[in-house]
């Protein structure tokens, strides 16, 4: 491309030569300057616009602003739908936190109103207001605290129960011998070698030789010897001062020391030591004192071992009970029996002799009837003495 340029204070004119790529950054920087030459035009105009309050310029101005307003509202809807579904979810689940814990926090030991309770709230009634984006965080802030702190007592509850149940494993109350009727129960019993009333401090489970025998409880062999009396024989400590004992076992597989479960196999049933016949002899011992074992079979797995201990030891002092009825009874007799013939004989001798006594004194012997009356009547009136004096 070839410019000729002419002037009037030129001596000649000027040509100049423009190639493609001159010729394009040429057009580049024209456009550019009239972009910032209009942009600042724009701008200019459109503040001293605002500021004037031109006509057009007010209507541009409210349509960009509402258009931003839109644009806002939009994304605080959308916002709040967002989070009004977190609240939901976090209320539903505060709720289903509630209701299991009403349920457990019974059988943890915790009050159930104290699961349910909520803070008291209340002031005189004022006009309210919308929440804003801030306090609606706030209250979400409140919310996801408060199911923390349900969470958290749900985890107390949990570690209670889980107490509870291990507390409950190291009771006795699985029966030892999986397959067998019972024998001797616990108590006072004829002894099947002498003859004589003993008392009998465990339970005999009947069974054939090879019956396994099972731990009633979870614990440690404390005992696992040979003793003429009770033969092959375990004992178990269960903690809190339990202990259970198995005798007369055939072969025993567990040894001093052992970690044992319940449930599980300690030894076989046997007739060793003083026994007539294949048998289980189980007993439980509260601090050394033997304890009938039933209360401990039938007891709920959630009562402490030291409740059901309280009171298992009366069979030993209910031994001497048929000595003192004989005691009593034996001077009941003479006092029921004294009385009834004294008192009849008593009021009807007393007037007879007092009017016999004057008639035979004029008829002429004076002295004797006079002693013959007085010994009359004291010999009468001593005789309601002695029985008054016994009563």
């Amino acid at each position: 491309m070839h410019l000729i340029i002419t002037d009037a204070w030129l001596a000649k004119s000027r040509a100049i030569h423009l190639s493609g790529t001159k010729l394009l950054l040429v057009g580049l920087s024209l456009s550019f300057a009239l972009m910032v030459v209009a942009a600042g035009l724009y701008h200019w105009v459109f503040l001293k616009g605002a500021r004037e309050g031109w006509p057009v310029i007010g209507a541009l101005v409210k349509l960009v602003v509402k258009d931003e307003f839109a644009l806002r509202d939009r994304f605080m809807r959308e916002n709040l739908d967002v989070m009004a579904r977190r609240l939901g979810e976090m209320q539903a689940k505060l709720l289903q936190l509630e209701s299991l814990g009403e349920r457990v926090s019974g059988l943890a030991g915790i009050n159930p109103a104290d699961v349910r309770a909520k803070p008291g709230q209340g002031g005189a009634l004022v006009s309210g207001r919308p929440l804003t984006m801030e306090e609606l965080e706030k209250t979400l802030a409140d919310l996801d605290r408060v199911t923390e702190q349900r969470t958290d007592l749900m985890a107390v509850v949990e570690s209670r129960l889980f107490e509870q149940k291990v507390r409950s494993m190291m009771i006795p109350t699985q029966h030892p011998v999986a397959f067998g009727g019972a024998g001797s129960g616990f108590g006072w019993r004829i002894d099947p070698f002498t003859g004589r009333s003993a008392l009998h401090t465990g339970i005999d489970y009947q069974s054939t030789t090879g019956t396994a025998i099972l731990a009633a409880a979870g614990g440690v062999v404390v005992t696992q010897e040979f003793r003429p009396d009770y033969g092959n024989m375990v004992e178990i400590d269960h903690g809190k001062d339990l202990v259970t004992r198995y005798a007369h076992a055939s072969k025993l597989i567990v040894k001093k020391g052992d970690l044992i479960k319940r449930g599980q196999k300690i030894g076989e049933v046997g007739t060793t030591g003083r026994s007539t016949g294949p048998h289980l002899h189980f007993e439980v011992l509260v601090r050394g004192v033997p304890q009938d074992p039933h209360k401990f079979m039938n007891a709920s797995r959630s009562q402490p071992a030291q409740q059901l201990a309280l009171a298992p030891a009366a069979p030993v002092a209910r031994a001497p009970v048929p000595v003192a009825p004989q005691a009593v009874a034996a001077p009941k007799p003479p006092v029921a029996t004294l009385p009834a013939p004294v008192r009849p004989a008593v009021q009807p001798t007393a007037p007879a002799s007092v009017n016999t006594a004057p008639a035979s004194v004029p008829a002429g012997s004076p002295a004797k009837p006079a002693a013959v009356a007085p010994a009359a009547v004291p010999a009468v009136a001593a005789a309601p003495a002695a029985p008054a004096a016994q009563r």
